[in-house]
């Protein structure tokens, strides 16, 4: 597996031309192409897990020995993420809610409450593009078996069925309050939704109806999951219960007890399918044996609430739980990781009465605490097992991975100790930080508005057209049509007998103004017909004779009457506008400080630079 080293990001550096310039950190890059093809490679025939190679040194140079987790099936030790690759976060921040990855591996889909998908880059992490996929907050996204489809629930209830180019094909009501959770059945025909109207729900997937209901759950279903390979349904709700369920019966097959709060996460074990873990508000996390249908292992370490949980796609004993405050756990469920000072109680496995033992209280093996500074949502495994992403309500996508070979420094990171300890030791620099972040929020508002442009239609032009007026044609000759004719108005010389006009002439016996061109004096106007086409065109009509015009239609200063016309009339300027008006002043604008003020009670610009 190539990976790209990272460059480090601000302070200057020599230039060539004898100056400083700002060196950007470049991206790095997880590639698990090349390692998974050396791997398939040197690997010995018809023996599991041999390979034939060199191991793996603490040196950079043995980057290209890192074998996938594929090839480790039984070291799932090797395979915890303790290293922070990639921070992703929109031009536009919102909570991410959830984090799938592509069935292929390529992308990431995260589901924000905006009611946005962003796509992310599977390899370098960066922006590819965004759509607004519902009008309101995505609370649940599954990927079918078969990974041809993808389904989306959102906050109203409503689900939406995806192609994986995401051409969205029907939109259906499940429910009419907010769907949690989506599950897909083994052979991808039909589906299972947890509503907060403490019901689960089973679709005819190529129907879009619902064909049965669940009930039995005394409030909000928070949870559901469908075996991989059984006909059995797990919910778990906020009254503190966790029920199996027989999908072609609608039958409550039991009822886990053990939690004793709000149950956050239910989800079975992909790989051997024995297992079921769930997760609730009461800082644990169980593990039920469904061959025996009780808890065998307690999950502690958590200070807060467990928001979410995960399995790892490969190995079926590491799990991965996100907290309420922030912190990323990954445990080991063969290795008890009992600290000193607390009791060490056996497996249930080992002990004489398997179905009365106690379960077996199992700590992390390995701690992110300031993985998210807020509550994570979401987990999710890469296909091939070697990358973690959580999605968290701090609005930050991030993207986690085993340590590189060589690597001292990635337990003093600050997303382990901190950022004022790791300030201390020198593994953190805040003002680096934040131009690092700056430069990442500037490259992902690039890409993003480089792939918003790239969905934009481009606009029909029409060859027979004005530019800029739609709808006039041009002719073949290029000239354009004469205007229509008023009705008694032509084309008569100018040297006709004029008849008298319906006015005195002004300024005694001067000679009479020039003659209108175009007027017939033998056919004159018919104003009637004028006055018609005027109200029809939804022209204002001439004000009548004398009426005094408003100030805002007033001549400009320095306009000539032409000879023959007369003068314009007066408007007295009102009293209090003739003397006042050198001493107006204008008001004061604002200061910054209370600009800055009103856009912080908005929510911008809260961050110190």
């Amino acid at each position: 597996m190539a990976y790209e080293p990272r460059g480090d990001h601000g302070g200057p550096g020599p230039s060539h031309e004898g100056g400083f310039v700002r060196a950007r950190g470049r991206r790095p890059v997880t590639d698990y192409g090349s390692t998974m093809a050396r791997w398939m490679r040197d690997r010995q025939p018809r023996f599991k897990d041999s390979f034939n190679s060199e191991l793996e040194r603490p040196s950079a140079s043995y980057i290209v020995d890192m074998l996938p987790p594929l090839a480790r099936v039984t070291n799932p030790a090797d395979t915890v993420p303790t290293k922070h690759l990639h921070s992703s976060l929109n031009k536009i921040k919102h909570p991410v809610n959830v984090v799938r990855w592509t069935p292929e591996g390529r992308r990431l889909l995260t589901a924000s409450s905006s009611g946005e998908f962003t796509l992310w880059n599977g390899t370098g992490f960066n922006f590819e593009t965004i759509m607004q996929a519902h009008d309101v907050a995505i609370r649940a996204l599954a990927y079918s078996h078969s990974d041809d489809w993808l389904l989306s629930a959102d906050h109203d209830g409503i689900i939406k069925y995806w192609q994986p180019n995401f051409n969205n094909v029907q939109v259906i009501q499940g429910h009419r309050d907010p769907v949690r959770d989506i599950a897909f059945s083994p052979n991808d025909s039909k589906f299972v939704t947890a509503s907060d109207d403490s019901t689960l729900k089973i679709f005819d997937f190529a129907g879009g109806v619902a064909e049965s209901t669940l009930q039995g759950h005394g409030w909000d279903a928070k949870s559901c999951d469908w075996h991989p390979t059984k006909g059995l349904i797990v919910s778990g709700s906020k009254d503190h219960l966790v029920k199996l369920w027989d999908p072609r019966t609608q039958r409550c097959l039991t009822t886990l007890h053990g939690h004793k709060n709000n149950i956050t996460k239910t989800l079975f074990e992909r790989v051997m399918g024995n297992c079921l873990a769930t997760s609730a508000r009461d800082q644990t996390a169980r593990i039920f044996d469904l061959r025996m249908m009780r808890d065998i292992s307690l999950i502690k370490g958590h200070e807060k609430d467990i928001s979410t949980l995960t399995w790892h796609p490969i190995h079926s004993n590491l799990l991965s739980t996100g907290g309420n405050e922030g912190s990323l756990h990954h445990y080991l469920l063969d290795e008890p990781n009992t600290p000193a000072g607390q009791p060490n109680n056996p497996a249930v496995y080992e002990s004489s009465d398997p179905l009365a033992a106690p379960a077996q209280s199992i700590f992390p093996a390995h701690k992110v605490p300031f993985a998210h500074d807020f509550a994570i949502w979401s987990l999710d495994w890469h296909p091939l097992g070697h990358i973690l992403a959580s999605g968290s309500n701090d609005r930050i996508t991030r993207f986690w991975s085993r340590a590189r070979p060589g690597d001292t420094d990635v337990f003093q990171d600050r997303y382990h100790i901190g950022e004022a300890a790791a300030e201390v030791q020198g593994t953190w620099d805040r003002r680096g930080g934040r131009r690092q972040r700056q430069e990442e929020e500037e490259q992902e508002a690039e890409d993003e508005m480089e792939g918003l442009v790239d969905q934009k239609m481009p606009l029909r032009q029409s060859a027979s057209a004005f530019p800029g007026l739609p709808g006039l044609t041009l002719p073949a000759n290029g000239i354009p049509p004469p205007p229509p004719q008023i009705p008694g108005v032509g084309g008569m010389p100018a040297t006709s007998v004029h008849p008298p006009l319906p006015f005195a002439i002004p300024n005694g016996g001067a000679p009479p103004p020039p003659p209108l061109p175009g007027l017939d004096p033998s056919n004159p106007a018919d104003l009637a017909r004028i006055a018609e086409m005027i109200q029809k065109s939804g022209f204002p009509p001439p004000p009548p004779p004398g009426m005094v015009p408003p100030p805002g239609f007033m001549p400009p200063p320095n306009f000539t009457v032409p000879p023959g016309f007369p003068p314009p009339l007066q408007v007295p300027s009102p009293p209090d506008m003739a003397g006042d008006s050198a001493a107006r002043r204008r008001a004061p604008l604002p200061s910054q400080e209370e600009s800055l003020r009103m856009e912080q009670k908005k929510g911008n610009y809260t961050r110190v630079r």
